[in-house]
This record gives C-alpha cells, sequence and structure tokens, in this order.
C-alpha cells in the first residue's frame, strides 16, 4: 500500500507494510502509473512504515531507477529502517541512487 504527495516536480511516495514477492510487481505498477502522471524530476521513496523488505524492494528500487533515468530524472531513497537500510546496503544501491 502507498500514499503519495507531489510537490514542484518531486514526487514522494511513502511505502506501507511489507516488500516482497507477493506485494513487488503492485508496487510497481502503482508507483509506475504516477511516475508516468506526473513526470517528477525526482522521485523520493519513503521507507518509514516499511516492516520487512527483501531483495524484491533491491528489484523495486533499481526498476524505478532505471525508469526514472529514461525520463532524466532521479530516485532518492529517504528514511530507511535499519533492517531496510542493511539490504539496500549490501546492494550498494548508493551507487545509483541517493540515500537519505
Amino acid at each position: 500500500m502507498i500514499d503519495y504527495n507531489i510537490n514542484e516536480r518531486l514526487l514522494t511516495v511513502f511505502i506501507h507494510g511489507e516488500i516482497d514477492h507477493h506485494s513487488a510487481a503492485g508496487l510497481r505498477g502503482e508507483i509506475d502509473n504516477l511516475v508516468r502522471r506526473y513526470s517528477p524530476r525526482c522521485l523520493i521513496l519513503d521507507f518509514a512504515k516499511v516492516d520487512f523488505c527483501d531483495s524484491s524492494g533491491i528489484a523495486v528500487v533499481l526498476g524505478r531507477y532505471r525508469l526514472m533515468r529514461s525520463l532524466g530524472g532521479e530516485v532518492e531513497l529517504t528514511r530507511l529502517p535499519d533492517n531496510v537500510r542493511h539490504i539496500f546496503d549490501l546492494a550498494d544501491l548508493r551507487k545509483l541512487v541517493k540515500i537519505g
């Protein structure tokens, strides 16, 4: 489940719950639809309310990175719980996206 806010071409998506194999496809679709609707210059993914994330979360981030890059934009990750930050650090996502 997500909520979102658009403000001056900054799209912030607030992700809730778990990101796993079962939820990732729906999450990708929802975020992609928002990106296509609003054409943001920056997509901010807020993980503050994510309880669980596995490698499917890495795939979600990488796919949105590719999408935003193809549109001339960027991706930023914010408010990562320690368990999510650990997974993203292992994947070395800092090379591609800003992690706040």
